[in-house]
């Protein structure tokens, strides 16, 4: 019976803390080799100990997607917070206006009723908001339009009492449509493109861009190609995970965000079943692979379904057996939704449970 980290109940979310070290350390030589700053996003992990580790390799901030987030962090010292998502409604500009006394915090915009709300919390605190004024990256789901749109509304911004334009931010989530390094490079550079004629139609406008904030883990890993950006947000780096391995962005052996399950039933030859369902690997499909996550070192066996609770494993009986009992390593389909589903994580080292890792932020989907 194979019983990986038996210390651990399964299922059991693990971080490779070796690997994950790695990957830290790696994409923070890579990015000062070019001369870009990165404000990694938290969102992938939602840990304080996981985000100090990013600040120590050089990190200048972090990135939230949600302002409880940044409430979160905020409470455990983070100093320089960019929220990375339109803050729209009175709750919302009440919380934002709380942190924006004492936190150096940055605000992305892209309508002027968000950029109103924004200059009254700068108006009403006497500490005008720092915005960036985001720039659709053709996924179409917010932004201004590259070029006159967005150099037209930040102008508009700008004029307002209370908020001061301090530049653009993008995200350009179609390049995850791409697989092999020459077209993943031509989707950065036509990212790289698209928001340099932005800034440049802003500085002839006389519009301040003092920051240039875009990059996605695959922009990031491919920097040299980001003329002119200032900061980078990756966030997935950090994990990778099977959408990564599907992109050929990494290898399995750089996933450090991993869920051990057990056989807990073997129904018929070539099939059984594990107790980690949609509650602990998440639903999302990966990124140009099947199924729902990689099992670890044995590629005959495929999660082809899942349930809450069950996950659906498939393989040829000639070449793999599995009994009840047995535990599996899967590298998940999207690591960052697997933080937010559970209190914390084990660390693991050299294959031995190491530490916990709290996960702060869970559930800070508001």
């Amino acid at each position: 019976m194979i019983r990986l980290y038996p210390e651990l109940t399964t299922p059991a979310p693990i971080v490779d803390l070796d690997i994950m070290e790695r990957n830290v350390a790696a994409m923070a030589a890579k990015l000062a080799e070019r001369g870009i700053a990165h404000r990694p996003h938290i969102k992938s992990h939602k840990s304080a100990a996981i985000a100090r580790k990013q600040l120590e390799a050089g990190a200048i901030g972090i990135t939230t997607a949600k302002l409880s987030e940044a409430e979160t962090f905020a409470a455990a010292g983070f100093s320089s917070i960019l929220v990375a998502y339109p803050l729209i409604g009175a709750d919302k500009l009440e919380r934002f206006a709380a942190l924006h006394v004492n936190t150096e915090m940055i605000a992305a915009v892209d309508s002027m009723t968000g950029a109103e709300g924004l200059a009254a919390v700068g108006v009403r605190t006497g500490k005008p908001v720092q915005a960036l004024v985001e720039i659709d990256g053709g996924l179409h789901r917010g932004g201004r339009q590259p070029g006159e749109d967005a150099v037209q509304f930040a102008l508009a911004v700008q004029r307002l009492p209370g908020i001061e334009v301090a530049g653009v931010m993008g995200y350009f989530g179609t390049i995850y449509s791409h697989r092999d390094a020459a077209s993943l490079q031509a989707a950065v550079r036509a990212e790289s493109d698209a928001v340099a004629d932005t800034v440049a139609r802003f500085r002839a406008a006389g519009l301040p861009v003092r920051i240039v904030s875009t990059g996605s883990t695959p922009a990031s890993l491919h920097c040299e190609a980001l003329q002119g950006v200032t900061e980078v947000r990756a966030g997935n780096y950090i994990f990778y995970d099977a959408s990564g391995v599907g992109m050929g962005i990494a290898t399995e052996e750089q996933c450090a965000l991993r869920v051990v399950a057990t056989v807990v039933s073997a129904p018929m030859a070539g099939r059984a079943t594990i107790d980690a369902g949609t509650k602990t690997l998440t639903s999302d499909k990966a990124q140009h692979r099947d199924g729902f996550g990689i099992v670890v070192g044995r590629p005959d066996i495929r999660i082809t379904g899942l349930n809450e609770e069950h996950g659906y494993l498939q393989f040829p009986p000639e070449a793999e057996a599995l009994q009840v009992g047995d535990r599996v390593e899967i590298i998940p389909n999207h690591a960052c939704v697997i933080p937010n589903l559970t209190d914390r994580l084990a660390g693991v080292r050299q294959g031995r449970f190491a530490e916990w890792i709290a996960v702060d932020a869970r559930g800070c989907n508001y």
